[in-house]
């Protein structure tokens, strides 16, 4: 599909009803921008509303918009929202925390291993621990650079929404047959749908099999690139939004940013939520949701294979004045 196709495509299908777009929690609102403290708007809304909590936390890292601080009291602060999320998390819903590494003294604290105990201890229980791995970030020195960050898929109860076949991979083998005696015996063994693509994808089209969540990360050049220094990749959150909930649902992301999440959301006929207390990125969320419905939004489609440079391209070359160094190649 070129962009113009889709493009196209996008505003047939998001210009076909009108949304109602409010500043606060209604049963009538569809699409909401919820500007300050997560725990206070929180607060407002009613008990197991939400199908999809979904959001990455403030790291902890000295970003733009936040404060460094000790470990255990950055956990602390977040507990009364743990506790919030939980409350107005449905019964049959799905909470994904995605998560990287605190880092101190270049020693490195693994998140995911803090949030875990918190989350269980508010009673939700543990489906998957995703892998989403990426080519580019920050170059390490003194150790191995980062290249993941984790996703933790809690649920609140055991009846909880999971449309496997919305999310199926191609099989690697679809010509595979069942090779015990008995009726199925000759028959292929797969689904014709493809198969469960386990807990550690790579979300690119025909390699989806090989097992990693591989999706680029939002730098400089990345499409969906705004004035967020922290932003989720739009295609990592359609994943979860198509996996774990139905059309209609309510997905919240209570740390939303420039609204990556909100519009994976309404992208798929979701009505969603976002709190976030800087007014600037509210007002960037605004605006990409109004391209989106004008067919204008910048957006890396889901299983876009990710770009491989060749020779041809001089940043892909050795540079000459590598070639003299001794023992260059």
């Amino acid at each position: 599909m070129t962009k113009t196709e889709f493009m196209a495509t996008q505003q047939s299908f998001f210009t076909e009803e009108h949304k109602v777009i409010s500043d606060a929690y209604s049963e009538s609102a569809e699409i909401v921008f919820a500007l300050g403290d997560s725990i206070e708007i929180l607060s407002q809304c009613p008990n197991g509303f939400a199908s999809l909590i979904i959001t990455s936390p403030p790291y902890n890292i000295g970003k733009e918009y936040e404060s460094q601080t000790r470990l255990d009291h950055y956990l602390e602060q977040l507990h009364p929202i743990l506790k919030e999320l939980v409350r107005v998390l449905s019964p049959q819903g799905s909470l994904c925390w995605q998560v990287g590494n605190y880092v101190d003294k270049s020693e490195v604290f693994p998140l995911d291993i803090y949030f875990y105990p918190l989350f269980k201890k508010l009673g939700l229980q543990l489906r998957n621990r995703i892998i989403w791995t990426f080519e580019h970030g920050l170059h390490c020195s003194v150790r191995f650079s980062g290249r993941y960050e984790t996703l933790l898929w809690f649920t609140k109860t055991d009846e909880y929404t999971f449309n496997l076949d919305a999310v199926r991979v191609p099989s690697k083998y679809p010509g595979k047959t069942n090779f015990r005696p008995g009726p199925k015996y000759g028959l292929p063994s797969g689904n014709p749908l493809g198969k469960n693509p386990s807990d550690v994808w790579k979300l690119i089209v025909k390699e989806w099999e090989l097992g990693l969540w591989n999706i680029p990360n939002v730098k400089a050049n990345h499409p969906e690139k705004t004035i967020h220094p922290c932003q989720f990749p739009i295609e990592l959150v359609e994943r979860c939004v198509l996996s774990l909930t139905s059309e209609g649902d309510w997905v919240l992301d209570p740390f939303s940013g420039v609204g990556s999440a909100l519009l994976a959301a309404v992208r798929h006929n979701r009505r969603a939520i976002g709190c976030e207390r800087e007014s600037k990125y509210i007002d960037e969320a605004k605006r990409r949701m109004n391209m989106l419905f004008s067919g204008e939004l910048p957006y890396r489609p889901i299983g876009k294979p990710v770009y491989q440079p060749t020779e041809r391209e001089k940043m892909s070359q050795i540079p000459q004045q590598w070639l003299t160094i001794e023992g260059g190649r």
